[in-house]
């Protein structure tokens, strides 16, 4: 559920206690108020990261209660890394619910007793607990089923994808120095005839030594057609004619083969990942209707649902605008009226994606090619490129939400809606 500033502030009253808690990796501190910030506690409570702890916190709420004679509590706390998660979903099966607050806002509150910036573990509890009585405040969404499944199987494919990234860089520096020339034979070291030479002979002075005949007996035993004469002879003149480096070759062997290996194993676990997050995905009602739409993928759609969660709880595609920080805001005082930019106040990753996702359809789909031509091209307000895809990324928001929601079919001709409405695109710019 999403709630206004004034509906939040309307939910901290008399009847509650605002507890303010500073999360670490091993301790927590916490303090507790009324909602005008009147203090019930000398000194902060100090309690651990662990089940002693936590139970430890709920005696001591709950004995601030009685003597407070409050009826529930509120515990306010800052979304530091992953060190929040086990406490609030603690909090949340013993029915109480908790709410984060902007680390920012925290950041930039914490002078307002002592004007100093300073950051300790007695200052950042009560600091919290304001921002909560004034309303500034979410509550955490932690995904439950299917979508906490799918999440952490996106987390995965983002790291290993981050991993082969690196091992492919690492590669490609050991050509550099090594065998600057093997890209002038394979674009990409990792196709199938070249990944077999580099297994038995990776550096200038091997090549030369197994010889084109040698080289092409090794893809004729895999029965390799794409590879043959031709290709084994132009390898071995690219290393006859190689300026590599020619010290330390026994661990530059050791090394090439290691970063191989490890290169095979992340693809093999990157294919395994996607199986797993294609099941997952499907069990998502309506997500298989995105895969309708020209140019999106199951990458495209799964890191969507793995950002969003259940689409149930939001009540308009402006919301999830606003959960990726593609939302519209304007710089402007007194005379002056800035240009109107989108906030960036939001999930990072879901923001990427939904780029990404937009840039490819404006070179795949023709519905989405056809709108970014008339958005960067029409006589009336035409925008750049760049603000085109931050359009086309909202209109993708609200596709994904009407589909997810209702189980709509995409319909093409809909979507190029705005091309017969140009004042409706001026306003969607």
């Amino acid at each position: 559920m999403n709630y206004t500033q004034n509906e939040k502030i309307l939910q901290v009253g008399e009847g509650n206690l605002i507890v303010g808690i500073d999360v670490g990796s091993n301790k927590h501190y916490a303090r507790a108020f009324d909602w005008r910030g009147i203090e019930y506690t000398k000194k902060a409570f100090i309690f651990t990261n662990d089940a002693e702890g936590f139970a430890g916190f709920l005696e001591w709420t709950t004995q601030i209660l009685e003597k407070s004679g409050k009826e529930t509590v509120i515990p306010g706390m800052e979304p530091t890394g992953h060190y929040w998660f086990d406490l609030a979903k603690f909090l949340q099966d013993n029915g109480i619910k908790p709410v984060l607050v902007n680390p920012l806002h925290v950041k930039r509150s914490k002078e307002l007793d002592d004007h100093l910036p300073s950051k300790n573990d007695r200052k950042d509890p009560k600091t919290i607990a304001k921002l909560v009585t004034e309303g500034r405040y979410v509550y955490p969404y932690m995904p439950e089923g299917v979508y906490a499944e799918i999440r952490n199987a996106s987390n995965m494919r983002f790291q290993v994808e981050a991993e082969l990234t690196r091992c492919k860089n690492r590669i490609q520096r050991w050509f550099s120095v090594y065998f600057p020339e093997y890209n002038e034979v394979y674009g990409n070291f990792d196709a199938i005839s070249s990944m077999m030479i580099l297994k038995q002979a990776a550096l200038p002075s091997d090549i030369i030594q197994l010889g084109a005949e040698k080289i092409n007996q090794i893809w004729r035993d895999a029965k390799l057609r794409a590879a043959g004469k031709k290709r084994a002879q132009t390898l071995v003149e690219a290393a006859q004619r190689s300026i590599g480096y020619t010290e330390g070759l026994g661990t530059a062997r050791i090394e090439i083969s290691m970063l191989l290996d490890d290169y095979e194993k992340l693809n093999v676990r990157h294919e395994l990942i996607m199986d797993m997050i294609e099941r997952l995905v499907n069990k998502v009602p309506y997500a298989e209707k995105l895969l309708q739409i020209k140019g999106i993928g199951m990458k495209t759609v799964s890191g969507f649902i793995a950002e969003v969660g259940d689409i149930r709880r939001f009540t308009n595609a402006k919301q999830l605008q606003k959960l990726a920080g593609l939302a519209i805001v304007e710089n402007s005082s007194g005379k002056y009226t800035g240009n109107s930019k989108i906030s960036k106040r939001g999930r990072k990753r879901l923001r990427y994606l939904l780029f990404e996702a937009a840039l490819s359809l404006t070179a795949t789909n023709q519905e989405f090619k056809e709108i970014h031509r008339y958005y960067t091209s029409r006589k009336d307000n035409p925008i750049k490129k760049i603000q085109s895809l931050m359009v086309l990324s909202n209109k993708l928001i609200r596709v994904f939400y009407t589909m997810l929601k209702s189980g709509a079919d995409y319909d093409p001709e809909k979507l190029k809606s705005d091309i017969r409405h140009p004042d409706n695109a001026s306003e969607a710019a």
